[in-house]
């Protein structure tokens, strides 16, 4: 068995409205949202990064650029810094994307779901497989990111891999389900794969979080997906497809989940990104404690 090609090439749908935040999503994408002093978009970049990719591809619409903005080159601020002696600050601005990782911009014409997003990268990620991050999906944790443990399942089994997590019964409505099955290695083989099901119907609680890893065959599968269920492309719909034809495989990776498309997820992340910063930590207790006092538990 030969094996699997690298993956270098990581699709980002940012076209989305963001309605659930609303109205400060009227102007600003939600993926430009700070968590603490990072945009949404950022960590799920720098995931990528450390995951070993070199080519980012933003699917966007005509009215974010925003998103582009933050990613090129702030030449005023950068020359005032320096002139400020403000050396830590530049770093943090320049070092944001390697020079040698290449940026692609496709605009979706319509929001017409995750599937579609997926679908208008083809033409930039070709004949190759590649990895999808959700940036409202923040994951942190101690050692390896999401994507990376992602990779390394694709390196040893060069199978599809989705991200998972276990969801309360009665939430199986907001996500995809997967039903799954053990091999000999413990790795979790899909056998179904199912866009928000009621909870009666769901084959397990196993949530679809924002991660993925696809072969290029998708792109085709996703030619012929009809729109489901909220009238959108659904990729959950592709991946049904794919299921039988590759092995697709279901990974739980390590590290807390933030979901970041909920004002509570996002408020959560914001607070536990906060105690990460030493010069914020106690600050940020000591309010915590105050709030725990005036609200009660």
């Amino acid at each position: 068995m030969s094996s699997p090609r690298r993956i270098r090439k990581a699709v980002f749908p940012v076209a989305g409205l963001g309605t659930r935040f609303l109205p400060a999503t009227k102007s600003i994408p939600k993926e430009m949202l700070p968590i603490v002093d990072k945009p949404l978009i950022q960590y799920a970049v720098e995931e990528a990064l450390e995951a070993g990719i070199d080519s980012l591809i933003f699917i966007t619409s005509r009215k974010k650029h925003a998103i582009a903005d933050h990613f090129d080159t702030a030449f005023e601020l950068e020359v005032r810094l320096a002139d400020d002696g403000k050396e830590q600050l530049l770093r943090r601005i320049q070092d944001v994307i390697p020079e040698d990782v290449s940026r692609a911009y496709v605009t979706q014409p319509r929001a017409l779901g995750l599937g579609h997003a997926v679908w208008c990268a083809r033409s930039v990620v070709g004949d190759e497989p590649f990895a999808v991050l959700l940036a409202d999906d923040l994951v942190r944790n101690d050692g390896p990111g999401a994507l990376r443990q992602m990779v390394e399942a694709w390196d040893a089994t060069g199978a599809a891999q989705i991200g998972v997590q276990e969801v309360p019964p009665e939430a199986t409505r907001k996500y995809g389900i997967v039903a799954v099955e053990s091999d000999a290695d413990g790795r979790q083989a899909v056998r179904t794969i199912v866009e928000k099901p009621e909870p009666g119907d769901a084959p397990s609680n196993l949530g679809v979080v924002g991660r993925y890893i696809l072969p290029p065959e998708i792109f085709g599968l996703l030619e012929g997906v009809r729109a489901g269920v909220g009238g959108e492309i659904q990729l959950t719909d592709a991946i049904a497809e794919l299921i039988g034809r590759q092995p697709v495989h279901a990974l739980a990776f390590e590290g807390t989940r933030y979901d970041c498309g909920s004002r509570f997820g996002f408020v959560r992340a914001t607070l536990d990104l906060a105690l990460e910063h030493e010069d914020m930590r106690a600050g940020v207790l000591e309010h915590m404690a105050a709030a725990v006092r005036r609200h009660g538990r």
